[in-house]
């Protein structure tokens, strides 16, 4: 039987806005029709986690779903409306034909058109990962300017963070797995940098990164963000123009792990030795500070206030509330394995909070790519994303970029 959903998925290309897609019904099934629009993003049914296993008719393990995934429908319906809405006014905005009616920078505006229209001689930014990096600038530069409908939706985000991260601003994008979030990353630094460059008394820019990820395979794929790195994408993917590029060389640039925001024992002590040097006082401060611990971390960026933070698959940072963990529903492995994910999650986002208390952070840049449902990093993640990047996952078809298959 004919199926063209099947037989032809792709119905836009990967470098313009999304102008199609395949309609699906309530179950997220294909109708086979396509419908001339884009495809708004909203929530079919939320992602299903294990919650037990039993067996079944045929003596086989089945799995049996909890298919609440922590959110509420209204909570559903409340975020994916925001999403919506600034996608419209940043497909508006992006729409005005004259740079001067943009209201940003002067340096902000030839690097949009750059990534816009430049001729790429290798490979070219999708129009996913554009709209993720122009969606941070309408909300930095353009929506302080708009009275009251800008402040509406800053307004949110800082709710949001208030409510989830109360000492951090976090920001997250949301794109799909491949669809180059370390290109994202390379063009929030370019804006950034160029404009705290050219516009020193800014306070909206920075040149100082703080770049952290969940292991080091990560890390060292990351490199490729310092300017001065042989693979540099700033310099071979032209991601800017080539006159900015020594803006770029001005950039602080630190690549670390999580793992490294783990206070360290300045003094090696054996139990027995710890105990006769303590006596009766008190224990005996071998730890870091948080100050030893920022030098050791990012020397580099000690001197710079006010630094931005870019999060490599964030997901994995967040601080559950009291009653929100699930590890009391949980036994053995997965018990012990939801434990160590809540220790790291405390312990990443613990060093931002010492980072920001010591240095400064202007913002917090989170990108991610999960599946994941877990309502705790979820939840604000959904608070906080300000539609970039994708759609939810349905069932069927999986997650894309935005103006890749739809």
């Amino acid at each position: 039987m004919d199926n063209p959903f099947f037989e032809r998925p792709i119905l836009n290309s990967p470098y313009e806005r999304p102008s199609r897609h395949w309609e699906l019904d309530d179950s997220g099934q294909p109708t086979q029709q396509i419908m001339d629009t884009r495809r708004r993003a909203e929530f079919i049914t939320p992602v299903p986690k294990p919650k037990k296993r039993r067996k079944s008719s045929r003596n086989q393990t089945e799995i049996v779903f909890d298919e609440g995934g922590g959110l509420s429908t209204r909570q559903q319906q409340y975020h994916t409306a925001i999403i919506n809405e600034v996608r419209q006014h940043v497909d508006r905005w992006r729409n005005l034909p004259n740079a001067n009616q943009w209201q940003v920078t002067p340096e902000t505006a030839r690097l949009l058109q750059h990534w816009r229209s430049h001729q790429f001689s290798g490979i070219r930014p999708f129009f996913c990962q554009v709209e993720a990096i122009e969606t941070v600038i309408w909300l930095t530069e353009v929506a302080p300017r708009m009275s009251q409908l800008g402040k509406r939706f800053l307004d949110h985000l800082d709710s949001s963070n208030k409510e989830a991260n109360p000492k951090l601003k976090r920001l997250a994008l949301k794109l799909a797995t491949g669809a180059g979030k370390t290109t994202v990353m390379a063009m929030l630094i370019a804006w950034q940098t160029v404009n705290a460059v050219r516009r020193s008394q800014s306070g909206r820019f920075t040149r100082g990164f703080l770049v952290v990820t969940p292991g080091i395979t990560i890390k060292d794929r990351l490199r490729v963000l310092q300017p001065n790195d042989p693979d540099s994408y700033f310099r071979g993917r032209e991601l800017v123009p080539s006159d900015m590029l020594p803006d770029l060389e001005k950039a602080k640039i630190v690549i670390t792990n999580y793992h490294a925001f783990k206070l360290r024992e300045r003094t090696e002590l054996s139990k027995g030795g710890r105990a006769l040097l303590q006596g009766r006082g008190q224990p005996i401060a071998t730890l870091e500070t948080e100050g030893q611990m920022l030098q050791r971390v990012m020397p580099e960026i000690m001197g710079i206030k006010n630094l931005m933070v870019l999060n490599d698959e964030a997901h994995h940072c967040y601080r559950e509330k009291p009653g929100e963990s699930d590890e009391e529903k949980l036994t053995g492995d997965d018990r012990r394995e939801a434990k160590k994910n809540a220790e790291a999650a405390r312990l990443w986002i613990s060093g931002l909070e010492m980072v920001g208390k010591r240095l400064g952070i202007n913002r917090v840049m989170d990108l991610s790519a999960t599946r994941r449902a877990r309502t705790t990093p979820y939840t604000w993640l959904l608070k906080s994303k300000a539609i970039v990047g994708r759609t939810p996952r349905r069932r069927n078809p999986p997650w894309r970029p935005i103006g890749c298959p739809a």
